[in-house]
């Protein structure tokens, strides 16, 4: 018998100090690479995209993939990428933790449009009330002083 899944996660994380140094120009670059990865594991991209200071992933994760190794993996490969490239001159890491969040099969097609329109989002919230939302949202207690 086959296995079949649908494990729909959107993963979000900021860099490091929540610095703004993913500038636009070479954005696309960083998520084709992100993107690499997620295939190179199995995993089916739905939507990256973010701003200066985080990234949005919507993926489906394979069942022999743990989410915890998959964004360690993301964020040790395209820090070194990022680096090794020279994206972005100002750019020291991604912070030490990410959040995240599941979602059903009738809600894919809502949260694609919603990391689609991050620039636009991003006019009216900061990341870090953007995250405090989607925290409550799944109900995950958080300590405050830890959101930075």
């Amino acid at each position: 018998m086959s296995t079949y899944t649908q494990i729909l996660y959107q993963v979000v994380f900021s860099t490091k100090n929540r610095e703004r140094t993913l500038l636009k120009p070479n954005r696309e670059a960083l998520f084709k690479y992100i993107g690499g990865i997620l295939n190179n594991k199995q995993c089916h991209l739905y939507r990256i995209n973010g701003i200066e200071d985080h990234l949005h992933i919507v993926t489906h994760l394979h069942p022999s993939v743990a989410l915890a190794n998959l964004v360690k993996d993301i964020k040790l490969a395209s820090s070194e990428y990022i680096k090794r490239e020279g994206l972005f001159q100002n750019f020291t890491g991604w912070q030490s933790g990410y959040g995240a969040f599941t979602y059903t099969a009738k809600e894919k097609d809502r949260l694609i449009e919603y990391v689609s329109n991050q620039e636009e989002h991003h006019k009216i919230k900061t990341f870090k009330e953007e995250y405090i939302e989607l925290l409550k949202e799944h109900r995950i207690e958080y300590d405050e002083k830890y959101l930075l």
